[in-house]
């Protein structure tokens, strides 16, 4: 090989890996953005009194406040966020805050009792968890297909915070994060 091309070869390869290591850093984009109004979305109901239905929280929820996750793993790190979570949403001083997580799956019949398992698991008691047949969620929200979990806090039928996570990104830190947007959403009832 003559120098220039392995001269050329070598930058390349140098620019492919700095790229990379940059589009690696870059913080997940998924869903609606702050202002945005949520749309309704049914989906089935794995937990709670409206297990096996097809239910549409958002319009439920109305004006109230609410955290709505979109995710597509049932981890320990997510375990760990909806765990606190659903214990604000259990607390009366919170009310009428609401929450509920929508795992979304091409596959809702083989998903469902993983669902539970995970939600018994972590003793999810205030927050009902379901299944979205559609690994890509419903089209009107726009999750990324990288973001492996999209937390979105709203208020008065507007998004306030959101949040968008890659598999490995929900670290304690950036459960602290989501947690601390909470009296965003409480405030404003």
């Amino acid at each position: 090989m003559k120098p220039t091309n392995i001269r050329t070869l070598v930058i390349l390869t140098s620019v492919l890996v700095l790229s990379s290591s940059v589009l690696a850093d870059d913080p997940c984009v998924s869903g609606l953005e702050p202002g945005k109004k949520p749309g309704p979305y049914t989906f089935v109901v794995s937990t709670g009194k409206e297990r096996g239905k097809l239910t549409c929280f958002i319009c439920e929820t109305a004006d109230k406040p609410a955290v709505l996750i979109f995710a597509r793993t049932p981890s320990q790190e997510l375990g760990e966020l909806v765990s606190r979570l659903d214990a604000a949403v259990g607390d009366p001083k919170n009310a009428p805050l609401r929450g509920w997580v929508t795992f979304l799956s091409s596959d809702q019949p083989k998903f469902d009792p993983i669902v539970v398992d995970w939600g018994k698991r972590h003793a999810i008691k205030s927050m009902p968890l379901g299944v979205f047949e559609d690994p890509d969620g419903p089209p009107s929200y726009r999750l990324a297909k990288d973001a492996d979990a999209t937390i979105l806090l709203f208020v008065k039928q507007q998004v306030v915070a959101n949040f968008a996570f890659r598999a490995g990104e929900l670290t304690s830190q950036a459960r602290d994060e989501v947690l601390k947007a909470l009296p965003k959403i409480l405030d404003k009832k």
